[in-house]
């Protein structure tokens, strides 16, 4: 199995960071492979032994499948009546072992005995009983951890930096669709009369589940949203994410009665074999909607599923991810081998599922910031790209394609703020001069061009080291007026135009005050022409080398 190209910089990274810690993470979005990262590192941990973490069984399946087969290796799995070898001569190189059962076994597993301890979904590590587990391996001073997640919310970056030394990789969900991997996302708001959160707490970082439930289960309100979502689906598979056991029940009952086989309910209670009749004819296409609760959320790949109506609203940036990403990756073999992102958005455009779309269910929110597309494809667009974005997918009537909507929103803000600059240094340029010489703040994100970057959890509290510090000192540049996260991609790009050869921080400020204009772009050499003939004319911008 040959891995993606992201997928190999997450494997080398990790491999990078462990030269010098312990312990990192890396968050790749859901269908973007993590089973497949973690399996090649596996590999390459050879002859160590590894040990993987997961909380659900389906997971451990799915894990063994992928890391068999690409690291050619045998794995057994600990968990419930199913029990690993620990003999020097039978134990295999890779364990799999659920979070429930090992924590009552550890004392069967010597922590000496590994070299590597994968935590699946690491965004549950931050748990008492996952913790109790990376403790306990941890008493092995050489062992190595590394932590996998699809996009958590900031509660839990913050956690899982007390977990994890770094990230040594970071891909967006807006990254992958971009790149061709996962298909773009239109979202379409319902609004429901009924629905009403004004009065739900908030528990635990999210809805209050017995309030949410009572307002969902509303008759009304399920009427509601099955009478619109059967309008909009048509034919197309879809995943109905419930709010709780009734509210499931009550949606798929009335989507059968509108066609009988139409729609299928599972939840934790549903027997094990029943469980697996119901997701089969779901992902080969018997049953058009899966009605589920919480079943659906982690390690379920379904591929011909196009729609998610969202009957579970969330304050979580992490649930809604998770929901999300059950329709996001493309038909199964449609874009692997195909060498550049437009060969594999080209492949999405033309296939049957050009685009997944989210429905959500909309009415009075209160004072509860609910999570929508925005928030998980936003990545390092900025919070009043995606608020402006959003509100104009409110006031739409149909679907909206989500990634346009926050790449004109973030221009617009873009247009406005630099107006407001040009507005403020004509005001200045107005003013009469009172001093020779004043030291002014540069903003190295305007000279360089570059997106803003929003702080994860994980960079709170973290600082440059001295030597980072100095090299941007040196540019010019004020630390201290910058969070860790902003000045570390700055670090970045000065470090990619040097090795680029590109113009400097120094020289796009000197020319820039000279009025030349697109100096990012300029190579080294063409900026110092540039200031070489500024110099020789008294600094006065010379008319023939004009920009």
């Amino acid at each position: 199995m040959t891995l993606r190209d992201y997928q190999l910089k997450a494997v080398d990274r990790s491999f990078e960071e462990w030269e010098t810690n312990s312990s990192t993470l890396i968050v790749v979005p859901t269908g973007g492979g993590k089973t497949q990262i973690f399996s090649e590192i596996v590999r390459r941990m050879l002859p160590k032994r590894s040990l993987v973490l997961v909380h659900r069984e389906e997971l451990a399946f799915q894990a063994r499948t992928r890391i068999e087969k690409i690291a050619d290796i045998k794995c057994e799995i600990e968990m419930a009546e199913m029990r690993s070898e620990t003999n020097l001569f039978d134990r295999t190189p890779c364990v799999i072992a659920s979070v429930q059962t090992l924590y009552r076994r550890l004392d069967k597993f010597d922590p000496s005995d590994f070299g590597l301890l994968i935590c699946d979904e690491a965004h549950h590590s931050t748990s008492a009983t996952w913790r109790m587990i990376i403790d306990h391996f941890r008493q092995n001073d050489e062992l190595k951890v590394l932590g996998v997640t699809a996009t958590p919310d900031r509660s839990d970056e913050e956690a899982l930096g007390q977990i994890f030394e770094t990230v040594a990789f970071d891909y967006e969900i807006l990254d992958a669709i971009n790149d061709g991997w996962l298909v773009p996302v239109d979202q379409q708001m319902v609004s429901i009369g009924g629905l009403d959160f004004s009065a739900v707490r908030t528990t635990a970082g999210d809805l209050n589940g017995a309030d949410l439930a009572s307002v969902m289960e509303s008759e009304k309100n399920v009427q509601g949203m099955v009478g619109s979502s059967i309008e909009i689906i048509g034919d197309r598979s879809s995943i109905l994410f419930a709010s709780s056991i009734v509210h499931a029940q009550m949606a798929c009952s009335i989507f059968n009665r509108h066609k009988e086989g139409m729609a299928a309910f599972v939840c934790g209670t549903t027997e094990r074999d029943d469980r697996r009749r119901i997701l089969a004819n779901f992902q080969d296409g018997t049953t058009q909607v899966l009605c589920n609760v919480g079943i659906a959320t982690e390690g379920f790949d379904a591929p011909r599923a196009t729609v998610v109506l969202n009957g579970r609203p969330t304050e979580s940036r992490a649930l809604y991810s998770q929901m999300a990403g059950r329709v996001l990756r493309p038909l199964t073999g449609l874009v692997d081998g195909l060498p550049t992102p437009d060969e594999r958005k080209r492949a999405i455009a033309e296939s049957s599922k050009p685009a997944a779309l989210l429905i959500d269910f909309v009415g009075n929110s209160g004072k509860h910031k609910l999570m929508s597309s925005g928030d998980i494809l936003g990545g390092n667009v900025s919070e009043e790209a995606i608020e402006l974005a959003m509100t104009r997918a409110r006031a739409a009537k149909g679907a909206v394609r989500i990634s346009d909507l926050l790449e004109e929103s973030e221009a617009k803000i873009k247009e406005e703020r630099e107006a407001r600059r040009k507005s403020e240094e004509a005001r200045k340029a107005r003013l009469v001069a009172r001093v020779a010489y004043t030291k002014t703040s540069v903003n190295p994100f305007d000279v360089f061009d570059l997106s803003p970057i929003r702080e994860r959890g994980w960079d709170s509290g973290r600082r440059l080291s001295e030597k980072q510090r100095n090299v941007l000192v040196k540019q010019g540049i004020n630390v201290d007026e910058m969070p860790y996260v902003e000045a570390k991609a700055v670090l970045n790009e000065m470090f990619r135009r040097w090795d680029k050869k590109l113009s400097t921080m120094k020289q796009c400020v000197l020319l820039n005050k000279h009025g030349y204009q697109n100096t990012a772009k300029m190579t080294m050499q063409e900026a110092s022409q540039l200031i070489d003939a500024l110099a020789k004319n008294g600094w006065k911008r010379p008319t023939a080398n004009a920009a």
